[in-house]
């Protein structure tokens, strides 16, 4: 079996807080990279939101909390980036600035060492904001809170990819990933017409849609053509009608019985959260 530490060997020392550096990190870590997280002398702030997700995020990558604008501070991070192989930062870069911490100062102190910048938006980088800010931006954001934090696990996705292309890059390269940016690919289904309220995707279809059981939801993705002549032909109606009141006659998870017995692809909503 192939190893799954294809990451065996590189150092990374990151200095990226809440969650798109963390989540980054600990995915390359998981890939066998040796990993090092800077945090400031109270922490990660992201410990006051939810110090249980920060725990599992880190687990395996040693913390060191260091005051960087003292001189002891910022002399420990240099020793560790003149090691390292990539720094993963997601402070404004005003702030690396300030810290001596932007990439012409780094290529001098540390020229082995590649930076990704995790930053708000490219075009707008010292922009603050916030996974909520980013979605609203992109215009992803409805009429309620998003479920889940789609910027900050889009961006951690692109972040690890990142790394991996600058590490084909010389010493002394530099990328930034921007939250707003990672969402892009979100925004086809949307841009072409798919998963807006009446498009195909988006509850108009029948075939595709969320219906209410007589107990639980039931998802129905019954898209390409064999499964939607399948479907109607089980529940012996009219071709692409509206199927409502035919779920309401058994529960969710007997509908996903039901449907694995004929090949269908129905699944009881997950009601866990």
């Amino acid at each position: 079996m192939p190893s799954t530490n294809y990451l065996d060997g590189v150092r990374v020392v990151t200095m990226a807080q809440n969650v798109p550096g963390p989540l980054a990190a600990a995915r390359l870590s998981q890939a066998g990279a040796r990993v090092t997280k800077i945090e400031p002398p109270d922490g990660d702030p992201f410990l006051t939101v939810s110090p249980e997700w920060h725990a599992e995020l880190h687990s395996g990558v040693p913390i060191e909390r260091l005051d960087l604008k003292s001189t002891g501070g910022h002399a420990r991070l240099m020793t560790l980036l003149t090691d390292a192989d990539v720094f993963i930062t997601s402070q404004r870069p005003s702030a690396l600035a300030r810290l001596a911490l932007h990439p012409d100062a780094l290529r001098a102190r540390c020229p082995r060492l590649r930076m990704l910048r995790i930053v708000g938006c490219e075009g707008a980088p010292e922009q603050p904001g916030h996974d909520l800010t980013y979605q609203a931006q992109a215009g992803l954001l409805g009429d309620a809170m998003p479920r889940t934090l789609l910027a900050d696990v889009m961006t951690s996705e692109r972040a690890v990819s990142g790394t991996l292309a600058l590490l084909r890059q010389p010493p002394g390269s530099t990328l930034d990933v921007g939250l707003v940016e990672s969402l892009d690919p979100l925004l086809a289904s949307l841009r072409h017409g798919l998963t807006v309220p009446r498009g195909t995707l988006g509850g108009a279809a029948p075939r595709y849609r969320v219906y209410r059981a007589k107990e639980g939801r039931v998802a129905v993705a019954a898209l390409e053509s064999h499964f939607e002549v399948r479907l109607y032909e089980h529940l012996d109606a009219p071709r692409n009608s509206d199927l409502s009141s035919r779920f309401l006659e058994r529960s969710a998870e007997e509908w996903q019985t039901w449907a694995a017995e004929r090949g269908l692809p129905i699944v009881a909503l997950k009601e866990v959260f």
